[in-house]
């Protein structure tokens, strides 16, 4: 009994110290990962607890403050993942069937070794969306997506050997196109404007930053600063907004949430679950990483995770509908000045500012 104590109060102030790890703004890589198995980390937190409190009737006062700890770990990560459970409310409106204008997304990180490419055009063709993003593609990814040109005339090609190529097939007109590598070379960004099927115009902007790990980035630096330079970009955009990709950032991390406070975007997942889409080969180990975020613009028809294509993500699709005054009321994260603070240094330390991201309703065509 002894030991078990021992061995449970080992563990738990291990989780604590975790825990608290993200709360500094150190943007190490082992100290930033720590902002993605919260929920796995909410999910041990109780087990510890209810592990100590069978113990207790035999335990000292000490076995109190380990009590106290994994209570506090639990509900700290609760707080975090919650806006991502069906508990919550919702931040996006759902559309019923109406005659709006739609815009149907597949975003799809394929990993560049996989060669299933058979599966992900079963799935585009099943579910015919009007723009597919697909992120790790190289040249082999390019020659085997050929087939969609047809039903997809209009595309931004960048085929890349290093795990961050990027490609994006469009049934809907593109224009005002832009590849930018805005904060390290070999690291693409797509900017655009599509057309839907009214006439009206929507931006767009894909991103697949490098994720802070001791194989990718010692430091979340540069993700950080790119993600925060395109919330600002989205928040000064006069057109509706989309921004999409593989993030390589939790929805509850505190830098996704800065991003969404800078830019005014809203997350369709809020209120409906974490749709989680990385690892798909360990659903123990799994969060979302695929992310599609949108201005008020619109409000949505569908937001499905889809099949397994032998990736190590799930391709995710969102379909929304150009609803503007329906979609005016939706509320957007509060903004406060040391948001703003911390903004301004996160692209500081990456070297990059709103102003260096491709404005498509502004500049040239690529």
């Amino acid at each position: 009994m002894h030991r078990a104590r021992l061995v449970v109060a080992i563990l738990t102030l291990i989780m604590t110290l975790l825990t608290l790890l993200p709360l500094s703004r150190n943007q190490r890589w082992w100290v930033r990962v720590w902002d993605f198995p919260r929920l796995q980390m909410a999910v041990l937190s109780v087990v510890f607890l209810l592990i100590e409190l069978c113990l207790l009737p035999s335990a000292g006062p000490l076995a109190w403050l380990v009590v106290a700890l994994s209570l506090a770990c639990a509900l700290y990560h609760g707080w975090w993942i919650f806006p991502y459970t069906r508990l919550a409310r919702v931040q996006v409106k759902t559309t019923p069937e109406s005659q709006n204008p739609r815009i149907k997304i597949i975003n799809c990180n394929v990993l560049m070794t996989n060669r299933h490419s058979e599966k992900l055009l079963h799935i585009i063709r099943r579910h015919q969306p009007d723009v597919v993003v697909l992120l790790e593609t190289d040249s082999w990814w390019q020659q085997q997506m050929t087939p969609l040109e047809a039903e997809y005339p209009h595309s931004l090609k960048c085929p890349l050997d290093n795990l961050y190529g990027m490609h994006v097939y469009s049934r809907l007109p593109l224009s005002k196109s832009r590849i930018q590598y805005l904060v390290a070379a070999g690291i693409p960004s797509m900017h655009f404007r599509v057309e839907l099927a009214d006439g009206q115009q929507v931006v767009m902007h894909c991103l697949h930053p490098k994720p802070p790990s001791p194989t990718e980035d010692d430091e979340s630096t540069n993700r950080d600063g790119e993600l925060v330079a395109v919330g600002h970009t989205a928040a000064q955009a006069r057109y509706p907004t989309i921004v999409t990709g593989d993030l390589n950032d939790v929805a509850w991390s505190r830098t996704t949430r800065l991003f969404m406070k800078v830019s005014g975007l809203l997350d369709p997942r809020r209120g409906r679950g974490m749709f989680n889409t990385f690892h798909a080969s360990y659903p123990f180990l799994r969060w979302p990483l695929d992310h599609v975020f949108h201005s008020r613009d619109f409000t949505l028809v569908e937001m499905k995770r889809l099949e397994a294509m032998g990736s190590d993500h799930f391709p995710i699709m969102v379909e929304l509908a150009f609803t503007p005054l329906e979609g005016s009321d939706q509320e957007t994260l509060e903004i406060d000045a040391e948001d703003l603070a911390e903004a301004q240094e996160k692209m500081d330390h990456a070297g990059v500012k709103s102003g260096d991201v491709h404005r498509a309703e502004i500049r040239g065509d690529f």
